[in-house]
């Protein structure tokens, strides 16, 4: 009996063909015989302590021109699903924590979730690093000034970044001598109402932010090393950064190692370790992306490494 699959995404109408992660795993599900179904952020609802959503079935296909196929909507509970990808881009606003309490619903009755709602919700991805501190630069998480200045003294050279943002957004490199540096910080922490992390700056930022994607607490033996722009510190690929396949070095194997068995606890089956140097500076769990990239360079098929997981997990039930 073919596996029921269920996504909630942003709309698939609207993505990057040649460089979205979920639709290269909807298409290695699809591959697999799977039923796919999708939904949007807004489709889903609880009633009765049970989560439903408007649905469509949906076909996905290798082909720039025509990527997918959806059926007309129509209600039907999680709980008929055998598992769900909540691939729901950040921010991680209060919406977002709602759904993961709805979704947490459908957990409870039954469906595989990945990743773990709960785990979505605890583990930041730029907070959660502190739990591996060993594995980290220098940071600091405050939302007072003076603490990111005398940061700064310490260290002369920063990174400030806001703890909900995605792609390489309100990013800034802040150094003792820089005549905008207050500006910066009341920028960054909304004049201290608002939390922000600073970290030292790692100059090999130069060789590229390095996205090691993890499957069950396993790595990918390379990474896409995301080197920064001309004149740029922000090593995002939607900062303008170039991709570049590398092998993992031992310190990265040594990271993961760290890293991987607290995932694999929590129920996070796909999360992204950005790696700068010798420096684990975030853990993605909400939408990993740069699967099509590292299949490219590598021929390889991470999606189906992942089913095959999901798979594997389902049949342990």
């Amino acid at each position: 009996m073919a596996i029921k699959l269920g996504v909630v995404m942003d709309p698939i109408k609207s993505i990057n063909f040649k460089k979205d992660s979920t639709l290269a795993m909807l298409m290695a599900a699809g591959a697999r015989g799977w039923e796919l179904s999708y939904m949007e952020q807004a489709d889903l609802y609880l009633q009765d302590s049970h989560c439903f959503a408007t649905m469509s079935r949906l076909e996905v296909r290798n082909d720039p021109d025509d990527w997918f196929r959806c059926t007309e909507p129509a209600v039907r509970s999680l709980a008929s699903l055998d598992v769900v990808l909540m691939r729901k881009d950040p921010p991680v606003d209060m919406e977002y924590i709602y759904s993961t309490f709805l979704l947490e619903r459908a957990e409870a009755d039954g469906v595989l979730l990945v990743n773990r709602p709960a785990a979505l919700r605890d583990a930041s991805e730029k907070l959660y690093t502190a739990w591996f501190a060993d594995c980290c630069p220098p940071t600091l998480v405050s939302r007072e000034i003076s603490h990111l200045r005398q940061f700064l003294g310490e260290h002369e050279d920063i990174i400030v970044k806001p703890l909900n943002g995605m792609g390489g957004a309100s990013i800034f490199r802040v150094r003792r001598e820089d005549p905008n540096l207050n500006v910066i910080f009341e920028t960054i922490t909304d004049n201290g109402s608002r939390t922000a992390m600073a970290q030292r700056y790692i100059p090999e930022i130069s060789l590229g932010d390095k996205r090691i994607l993890m499957i069950d607490g396993e790595p990918f033996p390379h990474a896409l090393a995301r080197i920064p722009a001309a004149g740029e510190t922000r090593g995002n690929l939607a900062a303008g950064a170039t991709g570049k396949g590398v092998d993992l070095t031992e310190r990265d194997r040594w990271i993961c190692e760290q890293v991987g068995p607290a995932l694999r606890e929590k129920g996070l089956l796909f999360t992204g370790l950005d790696v700068i140097g010798d420096y684990l500076t975030e853990i993605n769990v909400t939408s990993p992306t740069c699967i099509r990239e590292l299949d490219s360079l590598y021929d390889a098929d991470i999606a189906g490494v992942l089913m095959d997981a999901i798979g594997k997990r389902l049949a342990e039930r």
